[in-house]
């Protein structure tokens, strides 16, 4: 009897691509490292598995010094592209959690595969993604690896944290005012008078935004050059290191530095920024002087007094006649006025003085029977000088240089009156070609 012929056996060739990966950059320069060493193996086990038609694709997918706990890898990425593209098969690494190390990262991966009919082969954790065993296998070993991560991670924050309770730098870039020098910080002594004088200086005005101009205006920047915010000025003032601390999760510990702030110049600061802002600015705005204080006259000759009234939390200020005072509402055709616009009014025509040609002259000539050398080109310059500069001056200053230069102000139903002091213009043309003016602000 005649044995009929054996079916000819036909093995499908499978694409293999070796996926290696290391986390840290450690050792990669090494002419025989840890990616060679995972490289090597899974080789060897696709060589094993030749008879079944599996076949090694020269395309290398290494990603040196790079956590597995994203994907943003690109050798994972163009093993990715190349899985959609249909030309692999097979992917092989070391083991699972050099492809992954979460839980769910590994779930969008294994749907990637099946929908394009890839199995994964662990080389030392042998399974087959293809069936459920194999599945429940991958979650409990990625599970696993997730837990190792987890831990490791809480590893590493109680060491922080034990070394934060000793006082110890655990890195980063260094506050103004201190430099690092063998993993601790050390005093930067021209940055820490910078830090000292806005401490100081906030406690004696008690304005954030009034304290950022002076920054500003004194150079003072951020530790690469960069200009202050009022949200850095307010982290240095809120900065616990500079009165010797370290701080970790909201607790204080004694630090391994030197401070720079004493304790009672931190009290007071502390003291003033538990009022609200808003608060603070008001109590600032009131502490102001009336710039028109003494120098503001009615159409009766009355002086006009300044005075304020709160509303809703705001501040209203305002100049009110002596007449009305005396005698009730409607004693003066112009009873009171708001200080704002009457102040700003006043100025505008004392900025547009300083640009007239005969006040120049007429000041330059006054202030030399005065002092010598004053000519009119310094008294131009001086001027020239005063009107871009009127917005940086503190109100204070303001208040001083008006009471220097305005005799006095009537104010009538159809409009106002200033009246100048030309040697208190000839004064403040003296202070500035002197350099006060420069020192006041």
């Amino acid at each position: 009897m005649t044995k009929p012929p054996e079916k000819s056996k036909f093995v499908r060739k499978l694409r293999c691509a070796v996926y290696t990966r290391k986390s840290s950059e450690e050792g990669l320069e090494q002419e025989f490292n840890s990616l060679h060493a995972q490289r090597e193996a899974c080789e060897a086990y696709i060589a094993s598995q030749r008879s079944e038609g599996w076949v090694l694709i020269r395309d290398q997918y290494d990603d040196g010094g790079i956590s597995g706990g994203t994907l943003e890898r690109p050798a994972l990425k163009r093993l990715l592209a190349d899985i959609e593209d249909g030309l692999i098969d097979v992917v092989v690494v070391y083991k699972i959690d050099r492809l992954s190390r979460s839980l769910m990262d590994f779930s969008k991966l294994v749907e990637v595969f099946d929908r394009n009919g890839v199995t994964f082969v662990s080389v030392t954790q042998s399974f087959n993604t293809t069936t459920s065993m194999g599945r429940l296998t991958l979650n409990i070993l990625l599970s696993f690896a997730q837990f190792e991560r987890e831990v490791t991670a809480e590893r590493i924050r109680d060491k922080i944290r034990a070394s934060r309770m000793k006082g110890m730098w655990m890195g980063g870039n260094p506050p103004l005012g201190y430099d690092v020098k063998d993993r601790k910080l050390v005093v930067n002594e021209a940055e820490a008078e910078q830090v000292r004088w806005i401490f100081t200086r906030f406690v004696e005005i008690g304005s954030g935004t009034v304290l950022l101009r002076e920054v500003t205006a004194r150079g003072i920047t951020k530790k690469r050059g960069k200009p202050v915010d009022k949200q850095y000025l307010y982290r240095i003032l809120h900065n616990r290191v500079y009165i010797g601390e370290a701080v970790h999760k909201g607790e204080n510990y004694p630090g391994e530095h030197e401070a720079i702030i004493d304790a009672a110049t931190w009290a007071k600061v502390h003291t003033i920024l538990q009022i609200s802002p808003r608060k603070r600015a008001a109590r600032t705005r009131a502490d102001t002087p009336a710039l028109l204080k003494g120098l503001l006259f009615g159409p009766d000759g009355a002086a006009f007094s300044p005075t304020h009234t709160r509303k809703g939390g705001r501040l209203y200020r305002y100049y009110v006649s002596q007449t009305v005072l005396k005698h009730g509402a409607g004693s003066c055709p112009v009873g009171r006025v708001p200080a704002g616009e009457i102040e700003a009014a006043v100025i505008d025509q004392l900025r547009a003085v300083f640009r007239q040609p005969e006040i120049v002259a007429g000041t330059s000539k006054a202030a030399r029977t005065h002092a010598d050398g004053i000519t009119e080109a310094d008294a131009r310059a001086a001027l020239q000088q005063l009107d871009p500069l009127w917005e940086e001056l503190f109100p204070a200053e303001q208040a001083r240089i008006v009471a220097l230069l305005v005799e006095r102000v009537d104010i009538g139903t159809e409009g106002l009156n200033v009246r100048l002091r030309v040697d208190g213009l000839s004064g403040l043309i003296r202070e500035m070609t002197d350099g006060e003016m420069g020192r006041a602000a």
